[in-house]
């Protein structure tokens, strides 16, 4: 176990920083406080500081597998050159 996550002995539930979860899958601070925002990413504060819950963690896993994130992808029209 990294020094960044701990064991919460009563329910056996694994916290793990939000910063180490960043890095781990790849995402910005931006990416991130914008899942917050949309509810899509629940996090625990502990002294200030943001933490997941593998419970959290594999709740955001299923919903993202399961399409419940999915946008069409659009493409920005091209603007008009004018001589």
């Amino acid at each position: 176990m990294d020094t960044n996550s701990t064991a919460n002995p009563a329910n056996g539930q694994t916290v793990i920083s939000l910063q180490k979860w960043m890095e781990r899958v790849g995402v910005t601070a931006c990416t991130t406080w914008r899942w917050r925002k949309r509810g899509w990413l629940r996090t625990v504060n502990i002294a200030g500081r943001q933490y997941l819950t593998q419970a959290a963690i594999d709740e955001f896993h299923r919903r993202a597998v399961a399409g419940e994130f999915a946008k069409e992808h659009k493409v920005p029209a091209r603007k008009e050159v004018r001589p």
